[in-house]
């Protein structure tokens, strides 16, 4: 059996090293960027959701502080700069269904439109997708445009209380257009989606008042 001595030991680590050596570093180095970037990015992005959230908590207490035009435009504000600052976040999509309240209130139905239609276009999350294409339709309706709210249910749908909602909305839409009997139908299908029909009387009163004369 042949020995290897030491000095004979220390030349193969060293021609192991310049061999092998560069690209080890190389890959562990790759590997330590790759933790220590996705370490960053998640704290970045906690960091995001947590000040958007203290916004959001702003946002709101402005709103339920007073019915005054302060507080109001105050609000608006902190909308806007959740949208502009936080936009990669849901809060993002929470202060444009306010910027759409807010303009309600104040009558201007074209911004509270394109707010909606912002969240419907922008969002990740299909259940605000579709409260913002609910929240659209009546806005739509107050314009007189019944006919396009009613195209905006075209988009599948999960969930009873979405549904149900949906399916009143719709069934209010069909009322103003005088299609009584799609307007009974669809209130029919809202009172099918809910477990406990009992929790909106009021589809029971706008089914009694389109009851069939017998």
């Amino acid at each position: 059996m042949a020995y290897e001595t030491e000095e004979e030991q220390v030349e193969k680590l060293k021609d192991m090293w310049r061999r092998h050596g560069a690209p080890l570093l190389t890959g562990v180095a790759i590997a330590l960027a790759g933790v220590f970037g996705w370490n960053a990015w998640t704290n970045y992005q906690d960091t995001q959701a947590r000040n958007a959230s203290t916004l959001y908590q702003s946002m709101l207490e402005s709103v339920l502080a007073s019915d005054s035009e302060a507080s109001r435009a105050r609000a608006a504000e902190l909308a806007a700069q959740l949208r502009e600052e936080y936009a990669s976040t849901r809060y993002a999509d929470f202060a444009a269904l306010m910027q759409a309240r807010l303009a309600v209130e104040a009558k201007d139905f074209p911004v509270a439109e394109q707010s909606l239609r912002e969240v419907i276009d922008g969002s990740q999350d299909s259940a605000l997708q579709e409260v913002a294409r609910q929240r659209l339709a009546r806005v739509l309706a107050q314009q007189e445009r019944a006919e396009e709210a009613l195209e905006l249910f075209s988009a599948p749908i999960e969930g009873a209380e979405l549904r149900a909602s949906r399916e009143e909305i719709r069934g209010d839409l069909l009322l103003s257009l005088n299609r009584d009997d799609e307007a009974r139908e669809a209130y029919k299908t809202a009172q099918e989606a809910l477990e406990d029909a009992s929790t909106r009387p009021q589809l029971q009163l706008k089914l009694d008042d389109l009851a069939e004369e017998v």
